[in-house]
């Protein structure tokens, strides 16, 4: 059996020199706030040391722009209000590894070229922006030259009626691995607002009633939206020259007008759209210069338009998706059908299905000749409802002639998808 010899005195207190040095520093509290000891939050964050926390007790705080130049966390308790006086930035952060949580953060200034928020974050990664209320700010918040932020579980509101009166929700440009997580944005420009951002999520967010978009891609490859809501906005969503984008289990839903839709794709290439829900939009999808954009296990209901595949897209596969009450399922700009459709519900679809496998025996052909007349003449819209447009749609289906010919679903479902 193996001896050991004990250690000596100097071994041990060496030993214990390394523990103590390898130990993670928290850092120290600074409380700010009535009968604490600071009455300022910029004279605590000028105090404070690296990973110290900066708790701000409840209160009202007008002390113009603060600037973040350390790695700090700042938090709020019993939702301080820190106020711009509409007059600039009312937080700057301008360091790594900072968190701000607990506030409520109004009134920024108002300007076009420098374009005030309630947070702004300069060139930093590993960002924390959580559980804060922003209330009447031009940007609300706005990332820039930033990586491994997170932006979770904010309430964002603004009052302007016209969109160069306001800023964006959440603003991110040329950023990297981003997380937008759980926010709820209202009345802004844009609710949330990408370009040049990379490999980033947006997640479980709600955009309602913004006066351009709910969601806004720019230039912007290799992200994910999953499960978000659009609600009631100018238009939903608009994801333009953009490539390897993941559009999961969303919903789209009352984004009416003359130039709306729930999601419009404008040379976008290599995505995916599965497992949405599009509902009561003028437009469920419109598609331009889109190319190999897989459409799966989606529902459209209650849209003027389900889709709109212009004649410049190609190699899309629209495949599994419930169509049901819509008053146009499809609708196309030319002749030339270069995407596949294939095993669709569609409720306009009138065919049998003689072997019971759930597939109709007869093809269906989603195109209606109304629809392209409508593309071409918006005013004989007019017309709709009419016996004599009845017929016409009754007629071309038996005898297609003026619809291409390719343009048809070959394995039409008999009954709906359960999605």
């Amino acid at each position: 059996m193996a001896e050991y010899e004990p250690i000596s005195m100097k071994q041990f207190i060496q030993i214990l020199i390394c523990l103590f040095i390898n130990l993670p520093y928290y850092g120290k509290q600074l409380q700010v706030g009535l009968n604490k000891e600071f009455t300022s939050i910029k004279k605590a964050i000028e105090i404070a040391d690296y990973n110290d926390t900066v708790y701000v007790h409840s209160g009202h705080y007008k002390e113009g722009n603060i600037i973040i130049n350390k790695s700090i966390k700042l938090i709020g308790k019993g939702l301080p209000i820190l106020d711009g006086e509409k007059n600039g930035e009312v937080i700057s952060i301008k360091s790594n590894y900072v968190l701000v949580s607990g506030f409520k953060i109004q009134k920024s200034g108002i300007a076009s070229l420098n374009d005030p928020c309630g947070v702004k974050v300069y060139d930093s990664h590993h960002v924390t922006i959580e559980h804060n209320i922003f209330d009447d700010n031009f940007f609300g918040i706005y990332l820039q030259f930033s990586k491994h932020c997170i932006v979770k579980n904010n309430k964002l509101t603004a009052y302007a009626v016209e969109e160069q009166q306001i800023g964006n929700g959440i603003h991110c440009w040329k950023s990297d691995s981003l997380q937008i997580i759980g926010n709820k944005i209202k009345g802004h420009r844009d609710g949330i607002y990408f370009e040049f951002v990379t490999n980033s999520v947006i997640w479980r967010n709600i955009a309602t009633d913004n006066i351009r978009y709910g969601l806004h891609f720019m230039f912007s490859h290799s992200d994910s939206y999953i499960s978000n809501i659009f609600r009631n906005n100018g238009a939903g969503v608009a994801v333009m020259f953009t490539k390897g984008v993941k559009m999961f289990h969303n919903t789209f839903e009352e984004n009416w007008g003359d130039a709306a839709y729930g999601l419009m794709l404008k040379e976008i290439s290599d995505s995916y759209i599965i497992g949405n829900t599009f509902k009561r939009n003028t437009t469920g999808i419109y598609m331009e210069g889109t190319n190999r954009i897989l459409v799966e296990k989606n529902k459209f209901e209650s849209n003027g338009w389900g889709m709109k595949i212009q004649a410049s897209c190609m190699d899309n596969i629209i495949t599994n998706n419930n169509l049901l009450g819509n008053t146009f399922d499809i609708s196309t700009n030319g002749s030339l059908v270069l995407n596949t459709f294939n095993s669709n519900y569609w409720d306009k679809y009138e065919g049998y299905d003689l072997n019971k496998d759930n597939i109709g025996d007869v093809p269906f052909h989603p195109l209606s000749i109304f629809s392209i007349i409508v593309e071409k003449n918006p005013p004989a819209m007019l017309l709709f409802r009419s016996f004599m447009v009845t017929l016409l749609d009754k007629s071309e289906k038996m005898m297609p002639s003026l619809t291409p010919e390719n343009f048809i679903d070959n394995t039409p479902l008999m009954r709906s998808l359960d999605l």
